[in-house]
């Protein structure tokens, strides 16, 4: 049965490091309850004295379900068109982070992660079916990479894939790609929103899920006395 659990909101944000975490969370999680669903994004967050780039995910009753830290920070260098050092500010985070629904498992990964597919690997191998990532890739590595990473997750996990972009703003020191997507195991792009503030719906049909699992069965038909990926941490 298909159902409708994403709110994929594409806004423009200003954010700051914010002091106190649990202000934060208390707010998001009065958010939460007022439209009893469930909500995340991506704030800088501080704990004792590093700063973090963190998923917090609230449920309909305002509970805390997870908190994911970026783990892979986004060091690059692409000669003429950007330069971005993440590291000088910011901590990576070193923990997988999937919560249940009643709906589905889902696995938590925060823009640069996306471009790790072991990770997305070892959150198919704990259940999950969908990975959701807020994540704001540039007009640089947006047009090349954002929609094509995301299908090649979805596609080689047989899971869905969600993402959630900042709006582009024009004026602003970093200027995001934009095009929130919803992307199905199949590698069907679903939803996608533009670069303008906007809300994306999307059905997470689990039967289609198993269909596609069962059609091309490629979980039990890896070779796992030649390779393996495994999680090091919990």
């Amino acid at each position: 049965m298909a159902q409708n659990i994403f709110l994929n909101m594409q806004r423009k944000f200003l954010v700051t490091p914010h002091r106190s975490f649990l202000k934060w969370q208390r707010s998001a999680a009065c958010m939460s309850l007022e439209v009893t669903s469930y909500l995340q994004g991506s704030i800088p967050e501080e704990d004792a004295g590093r700063l973090y780039n963190t998923c917090a995910v609230f449920g309909p009753d305002g509970a805390l379900l997870a908190r994911h830290r970026k783990l892979h920070l986004f060091d690059i260098n692409v000669p003429g068109k950007i330069t971005f050092q993440e590291s000088e500010t910011l901590s990576p985070g070193d923990s997988f982070s999937v919560f249940d629904t009643p709906y589905c498992r889902v696995g938590l990964g925060i823009c640069y992660d996306i471009r790790f597919a072991e990770l997305a690997q070892i959150y198919a191998q704990r259940g999950c079916q969908l990975l959701v990532y807020p994540g704001a890739f540039n007009l640089t590595t947006g047009p090349a990479h954002w929609e094509l990473l995301q299908r090649g997750r979805a596609v080689d996990n047989q899971v869905y894939v969600a993402t959630a972009s900042p709006a582009r703003d024009e004026k602003a020191s970093y200027v995001a790609w934009g095009h929130s997507t919803v992307v199905s195991p199949w590698g069907e792009v679903l939803a996608k929103a533009g670069t303008e503030e906007t809300i994306v719906y999307a059905d997470i049909d689990l039967k289609k899920l198993a269909e596609i699992r069962q059609q091309i069965p490629i979980f039990s038909q890896k070779r796992s006395d030649l390779y393996a990926v495994e999680a090091k941490k919990s």
